[in-house]
């Protein structure tokens, strides 16, 4: 008999030759069924951790997916992979249901994928009827094992906590010979040892991937002219796919309007909208119909698009958590993407008192909201903060892929001065008015707001003149970042001295090492430095030759009704256009393309290939 091997089911079903970090580690898990969680970030090759053992283990896995858009993705992808894989949820009709069923009772599937209600609501025990144990003779192939995705839901100290989530434990006492994994792109410390306690894990392997996503370019930038910055943005991403989040609905539906009318396929997504609107509008962006869709945070979890160059934050989210969730969302394909947080003080004033409102704003929420609003305001290396807020070391110098790195901020060299100035400014307005007000005033503004209260005769009136009020405010933001400001939860915020700010404005020496940024000045012809990752994903590639790829690939995927990821991913069509294979031997030894795609999608590509190296 011969034996198959993980080696041989990454080759022949994905195309890959080489395991990522951790992924052998967490599949040998599941083959010698010892419990698991798995921490490993978007992009980073987690799905294939629970498929590919399914494939040699026998018996079949059961995934807990909470959204059906994700799950009907990932069996997609799985089918054109040729795996024997299926979803059972309440989107199939009911003679879809009954055939699933005869499939899992048959043994017929490798892979089933459930939602977690599915498992612990009404009807539980007659689905889970249709399993076995490994040992108990049951008919069909017996469960091996239990997968649980996004487990972080398990959490009430995750960010996406869902009570169903917390009833999963009980598939231990159902299954007692079956082991459970857990896997999550986000979770710290404390959140991992809830998921291990609320899935009662036997001696769990624990697997903790970096958190860093080295092809990310983190940017952030005071919110200022938020359209003019939207369209910096669009104009380095024509054509690409990309995702703009709002804190508000309002916001998403005005934007999604002036992005259309302004010629790019834009698509809104929020709660407020009809669930056939939405599905239409997600179906839109998966299948290449829309590139931009504008959304509150309710878009992403179900989506598995992993061309996705951009996503930008319209607003602070109200957690680094969130900012890692949702910014992942790019670049998944492990190609460069773009992550852009566009935010004001204001932001955190919004989330605080929406927060104290539904009575959530605990001491733990007005933490994660601090650490939110250091990052923002923070001076340094994105991808240092990010890691060393999940807990991890980084050890590079410099990430040469976010906006302190890329010298797209420079350092203010006196910023003792500054800060004291703007201090003095919030002293001499009595402590009663705005971040704005306080800008306008240092900025030496004429407007009637400011002269009508006497402030033009202040001393502070015009002390950073030479500085446009934006950047002001900017640094404003980074003294409230650094606890020397803080703005009141009033209706109408202002701002007053903390402590720390008293103490540094009678001494310049109370604070030292304080530091403060500003983005560069613009020039005419000053564009964006590139990232080192984008650089080298694009060496030596033919851009033509990638366009015209992806037409085919987008032919392929309307004629078999499936996104177009599904049939390659971007990294496989770069690869094609840089090594121009003409012939399906050649095509095989591509990243990405297994036997079955190979025989069944290499004409095509090999035909274009060789059209556009003849036409050359």
């Amino acid at each position: 008999m011969v034996t198959i091997t993980l080696e041989d089911v990454l080759s022949r079903y994905w195309g890959y030759t080489s395991f990522r970090p951790l992924q052998r580690d967490a599949m040998e898990a599941i083959l010698s069924r010892r419990d698991s969680l798995v921490v490993l970030p978007t992009g980073g090759g987690k799905s294939i951790c629970f498929q590919a053992p399914a494939l040699v283990g026998g018996g079949v896995g059961l995934v807990v997916s909470p959204l059906i858009s994700l799950m009907k993705d990932q069996v997609d992808t799985l089918v054109a992979n040729g795996i024997q894989a299926a979803c059972y949820n309440s989107a199939l009709s009911a003679d879809a249901k009954t055939a699933t069923a005869a499939g899992i009772r048959e043994g017929r599937y490798a892979l089933v994928y459930v939602s977690p209600e599915r498992l612990a609501g009404e009807g539980s025990d007659s689905f889970l009827s249709l399993f076995g144990g490994p040992s108990d003779g049951a008919q069909g192939r017996p469960m091996s094992f239990v997968a649980i995705d996004e487990a972080h839901c398990i959490s009430q100290w995750g960010h996406d906590f869902r009570p169903e989530y917390r009833q999963l434990g009980a598939l231990r006492a159902r299954f007692p010979g079956v082991s459970l994994h857990a896997f999550t792109a986000t979770a710290t410390a404390r959140v991992r040892r809830d998921i291990m306690s609320q899935l009662a894990l036997r001696d769990p392997l624990e697997l903790v991937g970096s958190f860093d996503r080295p092809n990310l370019v983190y940017r952030v930038l005071p919110r200022a002219s938020l359209k003019r910055q939207l369209q910096d943005v669009l104009a380095r991403h024509r054509g690409q796919a990309g995702i703009i989040y709002c804190t508000s609905r309002r916001e998403v539906d005005a934007l999604a309007a002036w992005l259309a009318d302004s010629g790019i396929r834009a698509r809104p997504y929020h709660a407020g909208l009809e669930d056939a609107d939405r599905h239409r509008h997600q179906d839109a962006f998966l299948n290449e119909d829309a590139d931009v869709v504008v959304a509150t945070v309710a878009f992403g979890m179900g989506i598995d698009r992993s061309d996705v160059r951009f996503v930008v934050h319209a607003g602070a989210p109200q957690s680094l958590e969130h900012y890692q969730q949702e910014s992942g969302r790019a670049g998944r394909d492990g190609l460069e993407a773009e992550c852009v947080l566009i935010y004001s003080g204001a932001d955190f004033l919004k989330w605080r008192v929406m927060l104290e409102r539904s009575g959530e704003l605990t001491d733990a929420r007005r933490a994660l909201l601090r650490d939110m609003e250091r990052y923002a305001a923070g001076v340094g290396c994105r991808h240092r903060h990010l890691v060393s807020y999940f807990g991890d070391d980084y050890s590079r110098v410099e990430c040469g892929a976010c906006d302190y790195c890329l010298g797209e901020l420079e350092s203010v060299g006196d910023a003792i001065v500054v800060a004291r100035k703007i201090l003095s400014c919030v002293a001499r307005v009595g402590q009663r008015f705005g971040a704005a007000h306080v800008a306008n005033v240092l900025c030496g503004s004429e407007s009637e707001q400011v002269s009508a209260r006497g402030h033009d005769r202040l001393t502070t009136f015009g002390l950073l003149r030479a500085a446009p009020v934006a950047e002001v405010r900017g640094y404003i933001e980074q003294l409230t970042a650094e606890a020397l400001l803080r703005q009141t939860d009033e209706p109408y915020p202002v701002l007053a001295l903390t402590e720390d700010g008293v103490a540094l404005l009678k001494d310049a020496s109370s604070r030292p090492g304080l530091a403060l940024a500003r983005q560069k000045r613009p020039t005419t012809d000053r564009l964006p430095a590139r990232s080192r990752v984008e650089t080298e994903s694009w060496q030596d590639v033919d851009r033509d030759l990638f366009e015209r790829l992806r037409g085919v690939r987008l032919q392929i995927a309307r004629d078999r009704g499936v996104p177009p990821y599904v049939i390659f991913h971007d990294t496989t069509l770069r690869e094609l256009a840089r090594l121009k294979p003409t012939s399906l031997s050649a095509l095989r030894g591509v990243y990405g393309i297994g036997a079955r795609k190979a025989e069944q999608l290499g004409d095509a590509f090999v035909q274009e290939i060789r059209a556009h190296v003849e036409e050359r």
